[in-house]
């Protein structure tokens, strides 16, 4: 199975919802064309950002359908999560998205019911990963949000026996020791791509190649400055661009990043509606000041 590294920003792109909560498969497109227009090549499915976990299947197995549709003869590769709390269902979306010609699929673990050792993880992800032979399979580490805190590089020294198109992580921590440990494990066979961005340059100095995360829907920019800057040895405008993405981050986060990062895409003409309960969404007049807020940062002018 060839392997493909995730190098450069991927976006993990935002469900599209009507203001009545149902999906909006119409607006896939613009959100494709935004993200090439942006520089973004490769696109991250249904994750977290994508409220995976808020979708039914029916809706996540359309979702990734159409994705796929709008992205045929483009430069648009794709990553689908497929993970959540139900195997068959878990393995059904992986399956779809090995037909479909996936680049890669993701899953995390389960958080009702969870995996009590590294081996338990591993059978989870086997029986998952086997739906879709073919295809590169990471496993999708965020245990801020799934409270499954596993060692990943006891993970990656072990699965790849059971596992035989395990690719690598997607590494939502920011244990940077552990981070390293996983970049170096089996002679540094694993691609692992890096998932907090307002810790991206410390990633990139420890070796990362490719980062996933959702500020790369609206800020490309800003993340591009911080690699190209990286790579030139520039680390002063590397530490002031990466500052930059960290107030804009703080800023969403202040007001509850879910929807206030879907109203900022709206911001920039990408209507993807708002975030599905339990994710809170901004009222009028909150909107109105988050964008009073991001200009008086200069977000519009660093995005540019």
């Amino acid at each position: 199975m060839p392997l493909t590294k995730l190098t450069g920003l991927i976006a993990a792109t935002h469900t599209p919802f009507t203001a009545g909560g149902e999906l909006n498969l119409a607006v896939v497109e613009r959100q494709a064309e935004h993200l090439l227009e942006q520089g973004i090549t490769t696109a991250f499915i249904a994750g977290s950002t994508g409220e995976s976990q808020s979708l039914c299947v029916s809706e996540r197995l359309a979702l990734a359908e159409r994705w796929f549709a709008v992205a045929k003869g483009t430069a648009m590769r794709l990553v689908v999560h497929v993970g959540g709390n139900c195997l068959p269902d878990a393995q059904a979306l992986a399956k779809q998205a090995g037909k479909l010609g996936a680049t890669a699929i993701a899953a995390l673990a389960p958080c009702y019911f969870k995996p009590r050792g590294v081996a338990g993880l591993t059978d989870w992800c086997a029986d998952i990963a086997a739906a879709a032979p073919d295809t590169p399979f990471y496993y999708y580490d965020i245990p801020v949000l799934t409270g499954v805190q596993l060692p990943m590089p006891q993970f990656l020294e072990t699965a790849g026996a059971t596992i035989p198109n395990l690719a690598g992580l997607k590494f939502t921590s920011n244990d940077l020791m552990s981070y390293q440990l996983c970049r170096r494990a089996e002679g540094g066979r694993y691609d692992i791509a890096f998932g907090i961005d307002e810790m991206l340059l410390a990633a990139l100095a420890l070796g990362a190649q490719g980062a996933v995360g959702s500020s790369y829907n609206f800020a490309a920019r800003i993340y591009h400055r911080v690699i190209d800057a990286f790579q030139r040895g520039d680390m002063e405008v590397a530490r002031e661009e990466q500052w930059k993405s960290v107030r804009v981050i703080q800023t969403l986060a202040n007001v509850g990043y879910m929807g206030a990062a879907k109203a900022v895409m709206a911001m920039l003409g990408v209507e993807v509606g708002p975030a599905r309960a339990p994710n809170k969404n901004p009222d009028a007049a909150t909107i109105a000041q988050l964008r009073r807020d991001l200009e008086q940062l200069g977000f519009f002018d660093w995005i540019r």
